[in-house]
């Protein structure tokens, strides 16, 4: 079976080789002639093809985006305000110039001017995009680094195995003890992903709504994501304490199906 760290790295290098793709289409944009002519210096016999095989920059540039913010956001914690700042325009900006416009200025296609002479367009936003890349290429290097704690992604593969089990349960109509197998898997993760985001839990033994409170007050995860979350502890819940009633087959799925996806997707 292939490793999460595998498929976490094949993943990564698609959403790379995108970028590498938007690199290009925002310099033929902002560049033709001069990228044409460099196309054509590099071997390739019809530029102008070429060129139209490119995505349209501001058709894909928000889909790459939002990938590569949650990569990062979860692999380079500490460069996330970075490549967020590249996309996004200064909020104390007061005048547009080469230093502060951004991707999000290049995307409403915004040039200013002084009377006849321009003073800065879309060209600028080539240099934000490109440190973006470079801050999600950073990330491959952490995959690669023998500096990267591994342990998470060991873990997740024990998680899997461990929810394997509770869906064997959830077969055999054991939904309570599946819930609950599921719960201490949730649990764990999120206690991980408080660490890897150097979280500090004060209580001595966390609940699930515990964790996901402390992620979400540490912005390390969204509104959307934190409701997720709990409607998942809820069930937990229901499998662990409650005597009125008995989870049903279909919440206890629900909740296995959430658990996987926590446990592939939020670092």
């Amino acid at each position: 079976m292939t490793s999460n760290l595998e498929r976490f790295k094949k993943d990564l290098e698609v959403l790379i080789r995108k970028g590498d793709e938007l690199h290009m289409a925002i310099q033929a944009d902002c560049h033709h002639a001069e990228f044409l002519k460099a196309l054509t210096s590099n071997g390739i016999e019809t530029p102008e093809s070429f060129v139209k095989g490119l995505p349209d920059f501001r058709e894909a540039y928000q889909s790459w985006y939002s990938e590569a913010e949650a990569v990062v956001r979860q692999v380079l914690p500490n460069r996330l305000s970075d490549f967020v700042s590249h996309y996004e325009k200064p909020r104390t900006r007061k005048e547009i110039s080469y230093e502060n416009y951004r991707i999000e200025d290049y995307l409403q296609g915004l040039t200013a001017s002084i009377g006849m002479q321009k003073v800065v367009g879309p060209e600028a936003a080539i240099s934000q995009f490109r440190q973006q890349l470079a801050i999600l290429k950073a990330a491959r290097g952490r995959f690669e680094s023998s500096l990267y704690d591994i342990r998470q992604v060991a873990q997740a593969d024990l998680f899997q195995s461990d929810l394997d089990a509770a869906e064997e349960l959830a077969k055999k109509k054991f939904a309570r003890a599946a819930g609950a197998l599921a719960g201490v898997v949730l649990e764990k993760h999120l206690a991980q992903v408080c660490e890897n985001h150097q979280i500090k839990i004060t209580k001595k033994r966390p609940a699930i709504s515990d964790l996901n409170d402390a992620l979400k007050q540490a912005d390390a995860i969204d509104v959307p994501l934190w409701r997720f979350t709990q409607h998942l502890a809820d069930i937990r819940n229901l499998c662990d304490h409650s005597k009125s009633s008995e989870p049903t087959v279909e919440q206890v799925n629900d909740l296995l199906a959430g658990v996987r996806k926590m446990i592939g997707t939020v670092f």
